[in-house]
């Protein structure tokens, strides 16, 4: 697959008219669906140090370990007219790069970087794939064979992949496993020693609820938390066991996103059609409080340092601070019109 520049001749003067300011160590990024941008913003002074072009239908956007480059999905819905290109931003440069095409791999929206690669979900394709950042190129695809493989989530060590389902009401658990060594004579000259056999993908599906969409991992690896938007509920999915350990109905209709705090003590729940963030004690396993953000919400970024989580709301064109500590809004970030995807950037 090859790289296209389908946008690059306004690129250059797009970003020298909206750049200009040194980008901070740390970043939050913010992406609008409704300007087509990737925003910049100091999380000491909330301000937008810059802006990016990223094409059309933004929806989520990671930055590499390095917090040098930044990637996002361009969507574009999970039918026959869905978009096939990850928008890619230089953000040391404050530049937007030429878009990777990922061809028949249509409605691009889920992202993780691990391994040194950008993960990715393929939701019209129904698959999930890596794309190789040095050469611009897919280098790994899986078929799921489910409708609406939406989020994905990866282990740095590359063990394990998850993968929300919307339109099965499942996650898809994958793990490498080492094929048994096969009966009868052994191997002819050049083939692989025993112990050599390569190890594969294995699926395993865990229902969870209508509509799983949203879902983080707790920061022990133990537990995969599952927001099902139309069941409105919260399924707990032991990861080790596979299954389902306990729903809790949490009134959450319209769930987008869920996260962890990095101390795992809370999970934050963001709601399309509500007016709240609801909040959840992970040990009581019950919603403890609601907080108040405007007329629906959907991309969450935890700040790394537990002080502050970040909101998309996006009918009401900001970013909402919460404090972590008093669980109360404390400012808003104007990123652009409709904010959604969020991602921390750290320059090393």
């Amino acid at each position: 697959m090859r790289r296209v520049s389908t946008f690059a001749p306004f690129v250059l003067l797009f970003a020298a008219g909206a750049s200009g300011q040194v980008a901070p160590k740390e970043s939050l990024l913010v992406l609008s669906k409704h300007d087509h941008t990737l925003a910049i913003v100091d999380p000491a002074t909330l301000k937008v140090v810059a802006k990016m072009p990223v094409g059309d239908d933004p929806h989520e956007v990671i930055a590499t370990a390095d917090g040098k480059m930044a990637y996002v999905s361009n969507y574009g819905g999970g039918g026959v007219g869905a978009l096939h290109t990850l928008a890619v931003i230089d953000l040391v440069n404050q530049k937007a790069l030429a878009p990777i095409d990922l061809g028949a791999l249509r409605g691009p929206h889920g992202l993780d970087f691990a391994g040194g690669k950008v993960w990715f979900t393929a939701e019209a394709a129904k698959v999930f794939g890596s794309v190789d950042p040095a050469s611009g190129k897919v280098d790994f695809i899986l078929g799921s064979g489910r409708n609406r493989t939406h989020m994905i989530y990866v282990t740095q060590d590359l063990s394990r992949i998850f993968t929300s389902n919307i339109q099965s009401g499942t996650v898809s658990v994958w793990e490498k496993v080492r094929p048994s060594l096969p009966s009868g004579p052994p191997p002819p000259a050049g083939g692989p020693a025993p112990g050599q056999f390569p190890a594969e993908w294995s699926q395993f599906l865990v229902t969870v609820g209508a509509g799983s969409e949203g879902f983080d991992v707790s920061p022990d690896g133990k537990e995969l938390w599952a927001a099902n938007s139309q069941a409105g509920t919260i399924a707990v999915v032991n990861i080790a066991e596979k299954s389902v350990v306990r729903t809790i109905n949490a009134n959450v209709r319209g769930a987008n996103r869920l996260k962890f705090t990095p101390d795992g003590k809370l999970a934050l729940v963001s709601s399309l059609n509500g007016a709240d963030v609801a909040v959840l004690d992970v040990g009581l396993k019950e919603v403890v409080k609601r907080i108040p953000v405007g007329h629906g919400a959907a991309g969450i970024e935890m700040q790394p340092d537990g002080a502050r989580v970040f909101v998309a709301c996006t009918p009401d064109n900001y970013v909402a601070v919460i404090d972590l500590k008093t669980l109360a809004v404390t400012g808003k970030i104007d990123a652009g019109g409709n904010p959604d995807g969020m991602a921390w950037a750290v320059q090393k």
